[in-house]
């Protein structure tokens, strides 16, 4: 016998608000919703996965990213290599300050890092999850984890009718807000025997019908074309999705055995092509890595992708220096200290052993003195310095490659409100958009910024009764 959960069930359609993925986007917005409804209506966040916000555990090394601190709505959105126009109106309605404020009422206080990004002052990710699970509680936000939404279809009535699949296993107001995450893992026999239930026994795969007036996609990022079937089988365009803020595969000697050694002050750019990024650039064991070179990777998504990820990156490990001020250095060097083997003393704060592959990629002698380096040889590790070129062969993943860029064509979403244009009730935040920025805690705010105008937009939906004037407008 097929089971059903009396929260499908509900006549409650008409005041009921359902979103679509429970990542940063989709939580905030629920919170945002049911905050302004005030009891006077119901959000019921639907996550395809065991467990919400997963993206929120792992970003920043697990000490999450909020946001940036800059505070000026037209400055922030020049960090979003898609998306920037729309999002200044957008970060004028809620920006990063906003978000500082949220957070702090909340009784979560944020730091400022040097370059900007801004953290849980734990250093927790936790925090933020934590933080965010007791507000959906409070605002009496319904969870349900292992529900994949499967279609979705217009309601002749109005609105939207929602079918899922799985267990739609809940995560009560009344737990504990982490009660799933800790609850014990099953035993190997025991597992096996769950494999095909819910909670309590319940059977695990049906498809049952879940009504609302307005309905939120908040999936993230196409990795693939399917991952935006609910939103092209509603009528959207979907921009073709390719990977953004990924790493650079490289094979080169002046690489090996230095993994994680960091240039703070580099610069890398693409030959052939008008893209260059400053900032830290780190040796990974599969190639190079660091804000620079993810920034790059953003800005240049599309055309890298279109490369098939091979192309010749050139490095500056001096970030802006040129071949004659690096010529300029090495002859005051070679008066200071001509006495020094030039493999010992680096020029330009370049750690030691980076130092050490430059000049013998350079082909000077390992016992060279400073005072014997000739003029040529001198130019010739300045090139090294300020143009090294590295073959890249393809790209590697960063942190599973949690940043696309493709979605959700802007142009057919109201950034005023994140509804759609063209299905009236459908609203969009996150990352399902074609919109993303540069590392640094800017994908997040765009997360939190347009989780909130979409959470706000339902509430009114549904509080001026608008699912009906839809219809009868029909």
């Amino acid at each position: 016998m097929l089971f059903v959960p009396s929260w499908f069930m509900s006549d409650c359609s008409e005041k009921r608000v359902v979103i679509v993925g429970g990542g940063a986007a989709g939580f905030f917005a629920a919170i945002t919703a049911a905050e302004a409804l005030q009891g006077r209506g119901t959000a019921t966040v639907l996550e395809r996965g065991p467990q919400f916000l997963q993206k929120v555990k792992i970003s920043g090394g697990g000490r999450c990213n909020v946001t940036h601190a800059c505070f000026e709505p037209r400055e922030f959105a020049q960090r979003f290599p898609r998306g920037a126009k729309p999002l200044i109106g957008a970060f004028h309605r809620f920006q990063a300050e906003d978000t500082v404020r949220w957070f702090e009422s909340r009784g979560v206080a944020l730091k400022t890092e040097a370059d900007g990004r801004m953290f849980p002052t734990t250093d927790q990710s936790q925090t933020i999850i934590n933080c965010l699970m007791e507000s959906a509680r409070k605002a009496g936000v319904t969870l349900r984890a292992n529900c994949g939404v499967e279609r979705v279809e217009r309601r002749d009535g109005g609105g939207f009718r929602v079918y899922c699949s799985g267990a739609g296993e809940s995560c009560e107001s009344e737990l504990p807000p982490l009660a799933q995450s800790l609850s014990p893992r099953p035993t190997r026999g025991e597992g096996a025997r769950r494999a095909g239930e819910g909670l309590f026994g319940r059977p695990r795969s049906f498809t049952a019908p879940l009504d609302c007036s307005a309905l939120l996609l908040a999936t993230g990022g196409c990795r693939a074309a399917k991952s935006g079937d609910l939103a092209t089988g509603l009528g959207h365009t979907l921009v073709p999705p390719v990977p953004s803020l990924f790493t650079f595969h490289v094979r080169d000697p002046r690489l090996e055995g230095i993994a994680g050694l960091s240039v703070e002050r580099a610069s890398v750019s693409v030959r052939g092509a008008n893209l260059c990024e400053s900032g830290p650039v780190l040796v990974t064991h599969w190639g190079l890595s660091g804000p620079a070179v993810l920034r790059l990777s953003a800005w240049g998504a599309r055309e890298l992708h279109a490369r098939d990820y091979r192309f010749a990156l050139r490095v500056n490990w001096l970030a802006d220096a040129t071949v004659e001020e690096v010529m300029a250095l090495g002859h005051r060097q070679r008066e200071l200290t001509g006495a020094k083997r030039v493999v010992n003393a680096a020029l330009g704060g370049i750690p030691s052993r980076l130092w050490e592959r430059l000049v013998a990629a350079t082909g000077i002698p390992h016992v060279t003195q400073w005072g014997g380096l000739d003029r040529a040889r001198l130019q010739a590790l300045g090139r090294q310095l300020v143009e090294s070129e590295f073959a890249v062969t393809g790209k590697s993943l960063n942190k599973d490659e949690f940043v696309t860029c493709g979605g959700v064509a802007l142009g057919e979403v109201d950034f005023k409100t994140m509804e759609s244009r063209i299905c009236p009730g459908l609203f969009f935040a996150g990352e399902l958009l074609d919109v993303d920025g540069i590392t640094g805690g800017f994908n997040f705010q765009a997360a939190w910024t347009t989780g909130w105008l979409a959470g706000n937009a339902m509430a009114e939906r549904v509080r001026s009764g608008q699912t009906r004037r839809d219809d009868a407008t029909a």
